[in-house]
């Protein structure tokens, strides 16, 4: 494990919050991720479920929760099923973790082993009415890869068919959206780290390097400091590269004049870092440059500012779009017309601004969260406007990591430099 532990009491309240919304005689199941294939005998390293994690903390394969408050026998109202260690697994992978090292870890008290899950899981049934099953209802989920929680789906439906079954998604959804003390100081150190690394990053770039030259420089500060990877793909794109949203091919020159927009993140025990930063490759902006990045800024402080509890996310986006509006037609890049002809499905902000402004960011980057609800303290959401126009070759866009609070919001990236002076004199110190 690459991260400090982690209280147990983040899982013990997050399971307590959980149940809290179940019915009376309800039960659920959560089951870890698998270890994807790749060729041969290849496999990618283990994302782990994050609805798993929120409520167990395991980071380990084949896993399985179940929560049954109702369950007659007090030791099975929270159970945590393990893949049983053994002399090959110790030999060729390395010991898993041992019942008393999972009970440290999660403050379950019960702990079986994998090879026991259908014969308990039988009893348990014999007692359940309802049962509560996982899956993936991200807005933007698209997935062609049958999951281990889509495989235990169809196996309990045909084991056990009279049983009622409901969604375990919605509760989550609802529970991942407020993030905890622990979990904002986990995402304290995931951004930290961030930070280091585009300061490190800042001071590295110049005319001549190699986009992908930047991304190792990202990823041996992340790996030097406990965190294992990006927490997705990075952007790093020079030029007119920038003006494409999800640019990932790394591969051109930074050249003398131009711009290079970094949207890199990383992952700390789990909790993602999600920041955009645009830099000059020669260490100075030029006047065009200069304009539309404090354009973007301000509308990036404006935005901030409307965070918070008791605002609503759809409407928080149209009041972004007009601060957006008065920039564009101060850069000219729309006129009056425009705006008085606009589709209101499509205004005319949308052809230098198409991507919203704000995600949820947690255990995902895009974590779950409640669209349709107002803002509360411990939502953490980022903050990212930008311009693109591809006809000049400058896309420029701004993001931080922003935790709402009840009487101020945390920015949780501030330490990474985007006021213009701030940059040119730290690339020129």
């Amino acid at each position: 494990m690459r991260y400090d532990p982690i209280d147990p009491q983040l899982f013990i309240s997050n399971r307590k919050r959980f149940i809290e919304h179940l019915p009376a005689g309800a039960l659920a199941v959560f089951n870890a991720n698998d270890i994807m294939p790749t060729n041969a005998d290849g496999t990618l390293p283990l994302v782990q479920n994050r609805d798993l994690f929120y409520l167990s903390g395991v980071d380990q394969e084949e896993t399985i929760l179940v929560l049954f408050p109702d369950a007659y026998n007090p030791a099975h109202r929270e159970i945590l099923f393990v893949v049983e260690t053994n002399e090959h697994l110790a030999r060729w992978e390395g010991a898993k973790l041992t019942q008393d090292q999972a009970t440290e870890q999660t403050g379950i008290q019960t702990v079986f082993w994998l090879s026991d899950f259908e014969k308990i899981f039988k009893d348990l049934m014999s007692q359940a009415k309802t049962v509560f099953l996982n899956s993936n209802e991200h807005l933007r989920a698209s997935s062609p890869v049958e999951t281990r929680d889509q495989r235990f789906r169809k196996w309990i439906m045909e084991q056990y068919p009279m049983h009622h079954y409901d969604r375990s998604a919605p509760i989550m959804h609802r529970l991942r959206a407020i993030k905890s003390p622990i979990e904002v100081e986990i995402m304290r150190k995931a951004s930290a780290i961030n930070t280091k690394a585009f300061n490190r990053v800042l001071k590295f770039l110049k005319p001549g390097v190699m986009e992908y030259e930047l991304e190792a420089e990202f990823i041996h500060e992340y790996k030097r400091n406990g965190s294992p990877d990006f927490s997705y793909t990075p952007i790093i794109a020079s030029g007119a590269s920038a003006c494409v949203l999800h640019y990932i091919e790394n591969d051109k020159e930074c050249k003398d004049g131009d711009l290079v927009l970094f949207d890199c993140g990383n992952w700390y025990a789990n909790y993602a870092s999600d920041v955009t930063r645009c830099f000059p490759v020669n260490g100075r902006f030029s006047d065009r440059q200069k304009q539309v990045y404090n354009a973007v800024l301000r509308v990036m402080k404006a935005s901030m500012e409307l965070l918070r509890p008791g605002n609503q996310l759809h409407e928080y986006h149209k009041e972004v779009g007009e601060l957006m509006t008065k920039e564009l037609l101060d850069l000219k890049l729309i006129d009056a017309i425009d705006v008085k002809n606009q589709d209101p499905n499509w205004p005319a902000y949308k052809k230098y601004f198409m991507h919203g402004t704000s995600h949820y960011i947690g255990l995902d980057v895009h974590d779950v969260g409640l669209w349709t609800e107002k803002m509360e303290a411990g939502n953490v959401f980022t903050c990212e406007p930008g311009i693109y126009i591809p006809e000049e070759g400058i896309g420029i866009r701004i993001e931080d990591d922003i935790v709402i609070g009840e009487k101020e919001n945390i920015n949780l990236t501030a330490g990474i430099p985007k006021e213009v002076e701030e940059i040119e004199e730290m690339m020129n110190s």
